[in-house]
């Protein structure tokens, strides 16, 4: 089944039961018509972002991020460009960044990270990303945005 449906699944059971360990989360997918294996429960956990709270009886359960940890994305983001980028520049609907050596992928998965509905995806070597950027008219904006970060 699609990946959205599986993982809209996860949340209503999280929200419904107290789910302890992934093993628990994969057998009710599996009771709701997902076949999946442990290692596919784990990539859901983490894109979803689910964190463990305390439960019942000294447990700790899954659970849904509070919208706090938002800023804490966005103060980890501005501290990669500003320690880490050093040249920003576009052509139609692509932005490259050109970092430090080494950093190009932590910078990028912050940028994954960062839920800008404009940026499709990134693409990092040691030391240039590519962001593919959709509409194109949004350039311009990320543009300014990623100034801002970068402190400049």
């Amino acid at each position: 089944m699609i990946k959205s449906v599986r993982q809209k699944r996860i949340i209503d059971i999280i929200r419904t039961k107290s789910i302890e360990t992934q093993e628990q989360l994969a057998a009710e997918l599996g009771m709701a018509g997902f076949a999946v294996t442990q290692a596919t429960v784990s990539r859901d956990v983490k894109e979803l972002g689910l964190i463990k709270v305390p439960g019942e009886d000294n447990s700790s359960i899954y659970a849904l991020p509070d919208r706090t940890a938002i800023p804490a994305k966005e103060r980890r983001l501005k501290r990669l460009f500003v320690d880490s980028v050093q040249k920003i520049d576009h052509s139609e609907n692509m932005v490259v960044l050109k970092t430090l050596p080494g950093e190009a992928q932590g910078v990028a998965s912050a940028i994954d990270n960062s839920d800008w509905p404009e940026i499709i995806g990134t693409v990092a070597g040691d030391d240039t990303i590519i962001m593919v950027v959709k509409p194109k008219s949004a350039v311009p904006d990320i543009i300014n945005k990623l100034k801002v970060l970068s402190g400049g």
